[in-house]
């Protein structure tokens, strides 16, 4: 503080200097998200795609916009010839893990592929890993319906845990079990 300043004429001072910086950074951070924003959205795209075209042979034709999903869990469903990729976001260990089911026309699981997570590394991300014990945990989904009893063993299921992660496994198999009840809800 200048000694000829009032203590009112300082506090603005600094308020007007806080003011300015603060809008310069919001201005940057803006132009960043700008830029930004469509790469992000077309890298998300495409990471749906791949994930679709893991877990449903020959692809999609249409997006189902009007489904029943109890669960709240199911946010988007692709119809293909062979059936359909139902995206499922079942909460993990540490948060939401988005990932597509395929299921075929007879109502079985033709597979899972995890697009995004956050889990513990060497824990829950074995899930989503393309390592022998993360390819063959998502391969025992395989061939799997509602008629299964779809949960870990530790529950009295006939799904394998991943060990150490069995908060990830359950919320793997909750997301399974949603994908098949929205489609047996389609008929």
């Amino acid at each position: 503080m200048k000694q000829n300043e009032s203590m009112a004429m300082y506090i603005l001072r600094l308020a007007g200097t806080l003011l300015l910086i603060c809008a310069v950074t919001a201005g940057l951070l803006a132009g960043v998200n700008a830029v930004t924003e469509p790469i992000i959205a077309e890298l998300n795209a495409a990471k749906t795609q791949e994930a679709i075209a893991k877990v449903l042979p020959g692809g999609f034709d249409t997006e189902i916009t009007e489904f029943t999903d109890a669960t709240g869990l199911v946010s988007k469903i692709y119809k293909g010839e062979n059936g359909y990729a139902v995206e499922v976001g079942p909460g993990g260990f540490d948060n939401t893990i988005t990932m597509m089911v395929g299921i075929d026309n007879e109502g079985k699981v033709l597979g899972i592929s995890i697009v995004s997570h956050t889990e513990t590394a060497g824990l829950g991300a074995v899930a989503a890993a393309g390592t022998p014990a993360g390819i063959s945990f998502r391969d025992q989904f395989v061939g799997m319906s509602a008629a299964n009893n779809i949960l870990v063993e530790k529950d009295k299921g006939e799904v394998e845990a991943i060990t150490g992660a069995t908060i990830t496994s359950r919320a793997i198999c909750v997301g399974v079990n949603a994908a098949l009840d929205v489609v047996a809800g389609l008929g």
